[in-house]
């Protein structure tokens, strides 16, 4: 669906009274790697398998107060040009009914155009007179629970069984969204929906559990589009929402000769988890000085914008990283790759 189209849908389940504006882009492959620099800080190999987009200085330490990515990245690979965050997911497998695994490929949304990876929005507040604050340099956080084993908080992950094209229902994480995975063939593939607080301390970029430093609004529901709600007085500064949208290409494996005999879903993350429950969003702030503000300043809506820099979806896709954990990620494995969580 064309984001025009979508953007006019989550505004119905905003109850907006003008379009809410929403900056929509894609961000293509940068690589698919088993490091982390947030969870796992210079750990080769991490334990279990991302996929990661954005500015190419990413690697497996990024000591906050040293790594500058607007800096040291040389290239992106979104399309709004002088974005070099890192935002970074699980990955999804599909487990045949012989017991091999295969990498689950990505595919742009309808209206992108991209080399897999993800859609990333950012969001401001409904109306002209909330001030939405943009991250600072050295701000990160994380949504998800790798170890996680049962339903979480429903606003943060969900997946979707999608049509073979248009989806004209809500964007964030309501019916007919689900925490766990969908059980029978997706036509138009599995699409996962990360989103993020809207609301920060003020003061620490980042937190031991990379969470702690930002909340969700007081009175906001998981059907919710931006920041919405009232910001606790522990976390008073509106920051925008951000979220992730990855459409993962399931449409391959819709052979019931591949499907376990006893119809059960087949797909697991990478961390492990056959259930769903497990997927999580990394996110590392890279835009380039004061970008992102004056973006959310000048409420900015799809993939273009007058007060920031573009570049085509070819010249993003370009910009990749090799790996650094040189293993077997493609074709039909045996195993995981990595140690993933027994769940």
């Amino acid at each position: 669906m064309h984001w025009r189209t979508l953007a006019l849908v989550l505004v119905e389940h905003a109850s907006a009274q003008t379009m809410m504006p929403m900056m929509r882009f894609s961000c293509s492959q940068l690589v698919v790697d088993r490091i982390d620099p947030l969870v796992n800080p210079g750990i080769v190999p991490s334990p279990h398998l991302h996929q990661i987009v954005g500015g190419n200085s990413f690697n497996a330490s990024m000591d906050p107060a040293t790594h500058d990515l607007p800096l040291t990245s040389t290239c992106t690979s979104c399309t709004f040009s002088e974005d070099f965050s890192n935002y970074w997911t699980a990955v999804m497998f599909f487990r045949a009914r012989n017991g091999t695994y295969m990498r689950v490929p990505q595919i742009a949304e309808e209206g992108l155009r991209a080399n897999g990876g993800i859609t990333v929005y950012y969001i401001p507040s409904a109306d002209n007179e909330t001030k939405v604050t943009a991250f600072k340099p050295g701000f990160r956080m994380l949504i998800g629970d790798a170890g996680g084993k049962s339903p979480g908080e429903a606003r943060k992950v969900c997946h979707r069984c999608m049509p073979a094209s248009g989806d004209n229902s809500n964007l964030n994480c309501a019916a007919p969204d689900a925490q766990s995975f969908p059980m029978g063939f997706c036509v138009g593939g599995i699409r996962t929906v990360i989103t993020f607080p809207t609301c920060w301390d003020g003061k620490n970029l980042d937190s031991p559990d990379h969470k702690s430093h930002v909340t969700y609004a007081t009175g906001s529901k998981a059907t919710d589009v931006g920041p919405t709600g009232k910001c606790p007085e522990s976390h008073p500064v509106v920051i925008p929402q951000v979220m992730y949208e990855v459409l993962w290409d399931t449409r391959a494996f819709n052979n019931k000769d591949l499907w376990p005999e006893d119809g059960s879903q087949p797909f697991v993350w990478s961390t492990g988890d056959e259930n769903g429950y497990s997927n999580h969003g990394d996110y590392v702030f890279g835009w380039k000085e004061d970008s992102l503000q004056r973006a959310m300043n000048a409420r900015c809506n799809g993939d273009t914008c007058d007060v920031l820099k573009t570049q085509s979806s070819e010249e993003a896709m370009k910009c990749m990283l090799p790996r650094t954990v040189n293993e077997d990620i493609d074709g039909w494995l045996t195993t995981l790759p990595g140690s993933p969580i027994v769940f």
